[in-house]
This record gives C-alpha cells, structure tokens and sequence, in this order.
C-alpha cells in the first residue's frame, strides 16, 4: 500500500508550498493580527507540512479533514497526498481566513483547486460533514481546544479511521498515556474508548508564527475494531469524569456521589472485579466500562 500511494503522490506536479514570507505576506495583505483566544499559530515551514502529509500515510482517495487551516499551509501539502478521487475538506472557524483558503489554493494548486471544500465553522459546533463522509483527519489544532474537538470529531464521524494531529506536546502526552502513569486521566480513557494513540514525534517551536511558548507533537490515531455497540458512551464518560475528578480520592470515595452512597460505589466495584481502594489512574477503559455496567444492574 505505501508504494501505492508513494506512486499516486508523485503522479502530480507539487503545491506552491508556503514559507515563512509567504504566511506573513498573506496575514498583511489581509490586515490579519494571530488570535491567541483562536489558538492561532501558523506552521510556516514547507518541510514541517511535507513530513506531516507523510507521516499521515494518506491513501489517493481518501477524504481529509483538517481543522484550523489558518492561512493554508497544511491545506497544501495534504492536497499535494492524495488523488484526483481524493478530497480535503478544512474547517475553518475565521471567516475572513475561509473566504481566503480557496483563493490561495487556487493561485498555488490550480490543478487541485476542486478537491478543497472550505466550511466556515467551529468545528466544537458541527453536527454533519458537509460532503462524502471523511476517512482520515488531518490537522494543526488550535492548543486550547485540542482535546474537545477531537472527541467530538471521533464521536460525530464514525467513518473516521485514523488521524494525525500537532497538538501542544503536555496534551500529546495525556493522549496516548498508558493507565498506571502520571499523565493519564480523563483524555487518555477518552481517547481509548475510540481508538488507539501513539506519539510519531515532536515538533519544534520554530516552525510557528507567531512563536508559541511551549513545545509541539505530533499524535497518531487509529480507530479501534472492538465492538462497543449497546454499551452507553456517556454513561461510561461520566464515571470516567467522577473517578477524575478527585484523583488523590480512592474509587469507593470518588464515586459515592455517582452511585448514591460509598456502600454503593464499593458495592458496583467489587461487582466489576475491581479493588474500591484504587484510583481512576489504575484502570483502563475496559475497566471503566465494566464499572459503568456494574453501577446500572445494582442501581
């Protein structure tokens, strides 16, 4: 498959990518200030967008959706990844900047200019994808709403099959941490529930404007094949939520308000297989469905 798609990238002439002149022309000539409370920063290095569209290991037909295109940078390089039956759809929140994506697309990929759909939107705010149903999602996400969005995304595009985000690097660490360690928590089950992360990398500050003040990952994800049908998805997310929210707090004690009583709570634990006196960082999202469970046959 990877010589396939190797094959399917080099069919067609590349992308006028962006560089670091190139992002700051187009914010001045649009009057564009970054926007700290969007989560603006700009990737305006070519090669840092080439190894992202590689890293995703996109197939020619596959439909991207990419979140925050900003100015295009990425928007390029994954068009420059897929096929003529391939699509990028790219969400944008700022109006001004999705008026303006078709157009640099246009002047930089005019062979590709009809695979981009742009959707003026939040993308915490989506209740359908505009177009075919997307299988892959791509994106450069705004740091302060990283982990809601993907969670939403996940859970509104069951067709999506496996992602890769840059994200802050402490959000990449809870994202793909193991139960047992110092960084899992709410994220990390979450993230479980819908699939499996790993960290590919880490990503230099240098390669934003404006330069951010903490380090950047890059997470990849794959949606799991376990069969989670008849099972309550909120039910399950709401113990996770409990068990978190007190996290020096055993589970019998973190649960008590949840389940009605700490007799209660213990009772539904020991029903799961699962010691009272443990802690929500101990278990993993089985465990927690199986607590989830548990809580409803003796409630």
């Amino acid at each position: 498959m990877a010589g396939v798609r190797g094959r399917a990238r080099s069919a067609h002439l590349s992308s006028r990518l962006l560089g670091p002149g190139d992002v700051r022309a187009l914010a001045a000539g649009l009057g564009l200030r970054p926007s700290k409370q969007r989560g603006q920063n700009f990737v305006v290095d070519a090669n840092t967008v080439r190894r992202i569209a590689r890293t995703a290991d996109l197939a020619p037909d596959d439909i991207v959706l990419e979140v925050g295109p900003g100015l295009g940078s990425l928007t390029l390089a994954l068009l420059d990844a897929i096929g003529p039956r391939g699509r990028v759809i790219a969400v944008e929140v700022d109006p001004l900047l999705a008026t303006v994506l078709p157009t640099t697309v246009a002047e930089r990929a005019p062979g590709r200019a009809d695979l981009l759909t742009v959707v003026t939107g939040d993308a915490l705010r989506l209740d359908h994808i505009p177009g075919q149903a997307p299988t892959a999602l791509v994106a450069n996400l705004p740091y302060n709403v990283a982990v809601p969005v993907l969670l939403h995304l996940w859970a509104l595009s069951p067709t999506l099959r496996r992602a890769l985000v840059l994200v802050q690097a402490e959000v990449a660490a809870r994202l793909v941490a193991a139960p047992g360690s110092r960084t899992y928590g709410v994220p990390s089950v979450k993230t479980a529930w819908y699939g499996h992360a790993r960290p590919v990398g880490k990503v230099s500050r240098a390669v934003f404007w404006p330069v951010p003040r903490v380090d950047s990952a890059l997470v990849a994800w794959r949606r799991s094949d376990t069969e989670r049908a008849g099972i309550d998805r909120s039910r399950v997310f709401g113990v996770v939520d409990a068990a978190f929210a007190q996290r020096r707090k055993t589970l019998r004690q973190a649960l008590a308000s949840l389940a009605g009583s700490a007799a209660a709570a213990e009772a539904a634990l020991h029903e799961a297989g699962i010691d009272p006196a443990s802690r929500g960082e101990q278990l993993d999202v089985d465990a927690f469905i199986a607590l989830a469970a548990a809580m409803d046959a003796l409630s």
